[in-house]
């Protein structure tokens, strides 16, 4: 079995590892059940790009127990876990292409080695796979059945992709669905990156001006739980209604030149590029920190401060100081997603949920392979129900139903005041 992994003596730790986070990932544990019975995936090649965590691995165990073949690299250069990456050769079989730190000529070999295993599906976290797919391996574009796309900034260059004419095979769009961004963007996200930030740090955040730039799901959850930290939290936003929404939850929204005079800590969760400019970080407190929690690394002007800064140090793991005239300058986990740099990434109670997505979005291509257009899908609300209810009895928890009489006054006119 092919694979590229650090160390395959770390396995034992890893699906230790594996095993934990499959305590809190009931969804997948009931969708894996039916998956072992029915074999969904029966003879279908799934090749991922995501990242190479114990939540990741319980997912990857779904769909083997579907019947998939499967080859796996990482979706982030810094996110993987090395001795999760070694289970999942050692313990499960599970082709994997993954070693954290890997430089950029090493990501591009993982990301080719796992086409080579000819995917009828994808899955991706940022839509690497794909692009891929349609600018060197276009000649593979026909075994394709289609992808699935986890993340915002993927689905931000699909739909680009889709407008152009680009986009060659059907995606669904994972995050398009309620169970996945309403959960693990901004419960998932909140939370992470804070643990990230914390363990990088070891900053007490009560009482520091915390600045969030960017106000959708994950910036929301960022907010709050900083807030629930004792931080003074400010919003950046380019959104009316985003900015508008954060005024009447409570922060305090102002525009980033104004923001930079009087921030300590600053993260982005925007998926665009040049958030944090380099004029932005000149005009920065000393001993301003910079951290970023969207999945590309050009959210933070980086390379633009390292041709202006006079010298630069690793002061902590995943801490470089940067000096400037007469000021210093900190960023996180070299721009990258802090929550899987320097932390776990998102707990597994919530990505729980967005793998469901992805396991059930792959049953259903297998399922209307020949029905299926070119175009972005969202996830149905049928299937997305079905995974909040599958959550829910997971939790032990159970809902009431309406009655006859209440969906049908639900779903009719005649009945007034």
């Amino acid at each position: 079995m092919k694979h590229d992994v650090k160390d395959l003596s770390l396995a034992a730790q890893g699906k230790l590892k594996i095993e934990w986070a499959g305590r809190s990932m009931g969804v997948l544990k009931l969708l894996g059940k039916r998956f072992a019975k029915e074999k969904p995936l029966r003879g279908i090649t799934i090749g991922a790009c995501l990242h190479v965590t114990a939540e990741t691995a319980n997912l990857m165990l779904v769909l083997k127990a579907g019947g998939a073949n499967l080859a796996l690299c990482a979706g982030n250069p810094l996110s993987t876990q090395e001795d999760v990456a070694a289970s999942l050769v050692k313990d499960y079989d599970i082709s994997t292409f993954a070693i954290k730190g890997e430089d950029t000529k090493t990501y591009y070999k993982h990301l080719n080695a796992v086409l080579d295993t000819h995917p009828q599906i994808t899955m991706d976290d940022g839509a690497d796979l794909v692009s891929l797919l349609h600018t060197e391996r276009k000649k593979q574009i026909p075994e394709l059945i289609g992808s699935n796309e986890e993340t915002t900034t993927g689905i931000i260059r699909l739909r680009a992709m889709e407008k152009d004419k680009a986009l060659k095979i059907p995606v669904f769009a994972v995050n398009d669905s309620d169970t996945k961004h309403m959960f693990d963007n901004r419960y998932g996200t909140g939370q992470s990156t804070l643990d990230g930030i914390m363990r990088a740090t070891n900053m007490l955040l009560a009482g520091k001006k915390f600045v969030v730039c960017g106000y959708g799901w994950c910036g929301r959850g960022l907010a709050s739980r900083a807030r629930g930290m004792g931080a003074h939290v400010i919003v950046i936003e380019v959104d009316p209604i985003k900015a508008l929404e954060a005024v009447m939850d409570g922060f305090s929204v102002m525009r980033m030149r104004d923001a930079i005079k009087i921030g300590d800590i600053f993260v982005t969760v925007t998926g665009d590029k040049n958030v944090i400019a380099l004029s932005h970080m000149l005009n920065m407190k000393d001993g301003a920190i910079l951290a970023n929690s969207g999945h590309f690394d050009v959210e933070i002007a980086i390379s633009d401060l390292s041709k202006k800064a006079k010298a630069k140090r690793k002061v902590r793991p995943y801490v470089d100081e940067y000096i400037l005239e007469g000021k210093r300058i900190y960023i996180l986990g070299e721009g990258r997603l802090i929550n899987l740099a320097a932390a776990e990434g998102h707990p597994a109670d919530v990505m729980d949920m967005s793998f469901a997505n992805q396991a059930l979005a792959a049953e259903f291509f297998v399922k209307n392979k020949d029905n299926v257009k070119v175009k972005v899908y969202s996830i149905s609300k049928k299937m997305d129900s079905e995974i909040a209810r599958l959550k829910l009895a997971a939790m032990g928890i159970t809902i009431d139903r309406l009655t006859r009489e209440q969906k049908k006054y639900l779903t009719s006119w005649q009945e007034g005041t």
